[in-house]
């Protein structure tokens, strides 16, 4: 089976929207395969529970939180500190301070990240920090199948979020990696979502 990719850049100015808007246009040629990552997993989530006729599948990767209030939510806060200190100090003290206590890889993706979206990457990580992630009841009534990845070992996308939307959302499947598999091999979290959704919709009548 050969499926088109297409990598979303999101734009700083208006992340969640310009998410939207790509997986509106996406779906354009038919069924979507949605695969994100944190905040990613929960607008995936967020679109295929207002278009299931429209999603082929979902990969959702490190979600960090369940429910609109995100007071103690660890990616939220993380988001909300980065942005204030983006401010007072500027982008490339900042990114020293990220890559002095951050594994190589993962200070390698987030000095990409964080260089293409500035300067409006305060804003962006405002908005991420203010997100309201998935209520329960939304969780609940997602029909699509949706393969959960989570990392035992991550403070900021807790494990135990990953098996909570697992027991929630009914046709889903839990995969367990840790963030030394994902920095080795990144294609990790495709391999574990790719290989739990096709026979699942290969044999669906």
């Amino acid at each position: 089976m050969n499926l088109p990719f297409i990598a979303v850049d999101p734009d700083p100015r208006r992340v969640i929207g310009s998410y939207h808007e790509a997986l509106d246009a996406a779906a354009g040629s038919g069924p979507v395969l949605v695969a994100g990552i944190s905040l990613g997993a929960a607008v995936a989530l967020d679109w295929a529970a207002r278009h299931p006729d429209s999603v082929y599948g979902v990969v959702a990767a490190l979600p960090a939180w369940t429910g609109a209030d995100t007071t103690g939510c660890p990616a939220a806060l993380s988001a909300a500190a980065t942005a204030a200190q983006l401010r007072e100090a500027g982008i490339d003290a900042v990114i020293e301070r990220m890559r002095a206590s951050s594994p190589d890889w993962l200070a390698e993706a987030l000095t990409r990240s964080w260089r293409s979206q500035w300067p409006e990457l305060p804003a962006a990580l405002d908005e991420a920090a203010g997100y309201a992630w998935p209520e329960p009841p939304m969780l609940s009534g997602i029909t699509t199948p949706v393969a959960i990845i989570g990392a035992i070992d991550d403070p900021v996308h807790p494990f135990a979020v990953a098996e909570r939307w697992a027991e929630l959302i009914p046709a889903a499947t839990l995969h367990t990696i840790t963030l030394d598999e994902l920095g080795h091999d990144p294609a990790v979290l495709g391999a574990h979502g790719l290989t739990a959704l096709l026979p699942r919709r290969i044999t669906t009548p």
